[in-house]
């Protein structure tokens, strides 16, 4: 029996609940754990086998239970597909003229408890596809299909994609995930009607070295560096901005977010595990030109087309004491989707993981953000 925080014990929990697929490298030490019943999320990943550390997040709770939630089944996963925008007039996730509030909030069960089709597999990619028909806020009904392909990425792939050298005595895992949205519908989706975005989810297990740190353009005053005001005020112990990094504190012990608008993202951001000496990072496909994104806001919006592109989120206690995690998230968004019948909206990710001596991680951390780990160790340190 591996122990619990290793992928073996993983697959092995989530064979007694669901029919796992694996991909996997020559050597077995690269994998990548997907739930065709569960909208095909990545559930976990590892680079070292059976036996290695577990990245993502499961709430094995909830699982075990076999029953499902009200309001949302939060099973877990490193990466999920969900949908924006999350409120608003445009809102997928409160029925039209509902007040927005959590009694009123349901996600979707296409995103929620919906197996999607799997079209093909093979050792190293997955292809999975679902048609659907969703109402929002406004009552605009949108008819589509999703596809999701999932890639797991060579060594030499992954590090020609971030320009870095990867030594052997490096563990890694690399995985890039191809979503699309297509209008299947007679109507356009519009700004006076709503569009979709593509929003992917990775919540991963936090300890207390966890540092999620994200790059921002430097683009003047007229928007902010970062948005962190979605559950209030982030402490200045848990978020500062410095170095031309925003850096954020993901311990999974106090509820809080963070996002930046599309004038600051950049297409890459990432964590540090100080605890387990793992190093992720996220890539997203930003577009050339300047695009709108849905606002998730909940209730009034000055504007339904003013969201953001990259977000995390911390999870913690809730004014009752109680926690769905803990865990930590690292998001990414497509623009919105302002489809005419057939149009096809893409949003390309991907995720790596890395494993190994401090001065071995520097390198890359020093290669592709210009940051030391003892930076990232020393920023929330007293």
């Amino acid at each position: 029996m591996n122990e619990k925080g290793t992928f073996g014990y993983d697959l092995q929990f989530m064979r007694q609940h669901q029919t796992p697929l694996i991909l996997s490298d020559s050597t077995d030490s690269a994998r990548v754990m997907i739930i065709p019943g569960w909208q095909a999320r990545v559930m976990t990943s590892t680079a070292g086998g059976n036996k290695g550390f577990s990245y993502g997040w499961i709430n094995y709770k909830l699982i075990e239970s076999g029953k499902e939630a009200e309001h949302i089944n939060a099973f877990g996963g490193e990466e999920r597909f969900w949908l924006g925008p999350e409120g608003g007039p445009f809102s997928l996730y409160f029925g039209p003229g509902k007040e927005q509030e959590f009694a009123n909030w349901y996600v979707p069960a296409l995103l929620d408890t919906v197996a999607f089709e799997t079209v093909s597999s093979s050792n190293s990619e997955a292809v999975f596809a679902k048609k659907a028909t969703l109402t929002n806020y406004s009552g605009t009904k949108f008819e589509f299909e999703i596809n999701r392909k999932i890639k797991l990425l060579s060594k030499s792939e992954t590090a020609g994609n971030l320009g870095i050298e990867l030594p052997e005595s490096i563990s890694s895992v690399g995985y890039e995930t191809e979503n699309s949205v297509t209008n299947l519908g007679s109507e356009a989706w519009t700004a006076k009607t709503g569009a979709l975005s593509i929003w992917m989810l990775s919540m991963l297990n936090p300890s207390p070295g966890v540092t999620v740190f994200l790059p921002y353009k430097n683009n003047g005053e007229n928007t902010p560096v970062v948005n962190d005001d979605y559950f209030g005020k982030v402490p200045a112990d848990r978020l500062t901005v410095k170095d031309g990094i925003i850096w954020f504190k993901a311990d999974g012990k106090h509820r809080s977010k963070i996002g930046l608008a599309p004038e600051r993202a950049r297409e890459i951001c990432g964590s540090y595990d100080a605890n387990n000496k793992a190093l992720t990072i996220l890539w997203c496909k930003l577009p050339e030109e300047s695009s709108q994104y849905v606002n998730s806001k909940w209730g009034k919006q000055d504007d339904p087309f003013k969201g953001d592109v990259i977000n995390s989120y911390n999870d913690g206690p809730v004014e009752d004491g109680t926690q769905m995690g803990p865990f930590y998230e690292i998001e990414s968004s497509s623009p919105a989707g302002f489809l005419k019948q057939g149009e096809r909206l893409v949003h390309t990710q991907r995720i790596y993981h890395f494993e190994g001596e401090e001065k071995d991680l520097d390198a890359i951390t020093q290669k592709v953000f210009g940051i030391s780990i003892n930076q990232i160790k020393s920023i929330f340190t007293k």
